[in-house]
């Protein structure tokens, strides 16, 4: 083998190491846990934040890793997830079983050392959830899997409040409500249209088990306990106008394309354009109402 090729497969092999940490998820993850931050009372020193944000990072990627490591099969029956390393034949099961691993030590250990331990136990506990909780016991045994295993994708911006503060107060436990309850309609949008990839893969979605019908409704009302806990930090005092006001607008329209997708009647995926919508303004909407908060804090400090 010549050097040239050894080089070009040494790049192949980090760029999908690099997959397995979902960065798409990923960008989500920094976002919240960011603004966690700068939410929180109190300051940390640029440096200190900087590792914090690192080691979130470090651990959200090390919980993807394992997530594909154990999912390998079902990922290579569905479409959108066949190109992955895994499925595609680009990497072993041991290497990524090893990296998830090293990556979770390493980033529980650097929250720990640089940070605080309360932050870093958080952060385990959050890999934990995510990789056996979610991944190994919920996502193939109910369709309640997205339902708690949403938990996982909320403890970023908790951890990121614990890593100022050492500790959690009901706002933080608002904001990880905040993204537990937005994550059903998220996905379940996602799974409408996705419907016969979780089918094929014996996922049981709850479009597959419950039928569109009554994952339609669901979604409608996992949007309006959505609503009502994201505007709830304004009438509780600790958030101010710019926050309020944006929890409301967004709100509004996020529950206005949950009703339009109740309404959907469709069943095939090409017609799907409600759920489409619904599924890209959620990404839009937490990104937006995270950035208000930090807006609101930065205004009222």
């Amino acid at each position: 083998m010549t050097t040239a090729s050894t080089s070009l497969y040494g790049l192949a092999s980090a760029r999908d190491l690099f997959a397995l940490t979902k960065p798409r998820v990923m960008t989500l993850v920094i976002f919240t846990a960011l603004c966690g931050m700068l939410a929180a009372p109190g300051s940390i020193h640029p440096v200190i934040g900087f590792t914090a944000i690192l080691a979130i990072s470090l651990g959200a990627g090390a919980s993807a890793a394992l997530n594909q490591w154990y999912e390998a099969d079902i990922d290579a029956i569905m479409k959108r997830t066949s190109q992955r390393p895994l499925p595609a034949g680009r990497m072993d099961a041991e290497t990524a079983l090893h990296f998830g691993i090293g990556l979770s030590v390493f980033s529980v250990v650097l929250m720990g050392v640089a940070v605080n331990w309360f932050s870093a136990v958080f952060l385990a506990f959050s890999i934990f959830f995510y990789a056996v909780v979610y991944t190994i016991w919920l996502k193939r045994s109910t369709p309640q899997n997205i339902v708690i295993g949403g938990a996982a994708g909320a403890f970023p911006p908790a951890i990121g409040w614990a890593a100022v503060t050492g500790d959690v107060t009901l706002m933080p436990v608002l904001l990880f409500a905040i993204i537990f309850f937005w994550t059903p309609p998220h996905f379940w949008a996602l799974a409408l249209f996705m419907n016969s990839d979780y089918s094929k893969a014996g996922i049981p979605m709850m479009p597959v088990v419950a039928g569109r019908e009554s994952t339609r409704k669901q979604i409608f009302g996992y949007s309006l306990i959505l609503a009502a806990i994201a505007i709830a930090p304004y009438p509780l005092g600790f958030t101010g106008a710019i926050y309020g006001t944006s929890a409301i607008l967004l709100s509004v329209v996020f529950s206005a394309l949950s009703l339009q997708v109740m309404m959907s009647q469709t069943s095939e995926p090409k017609d799907m354009a409600a759920e489409k919508r619904l599924f890209k303004f959620s990404i839009l909407y937490l990104f937006a109402l995270f950035a208000a908060l930090v807006a609101d804090r930065l205004v009222l400090a």
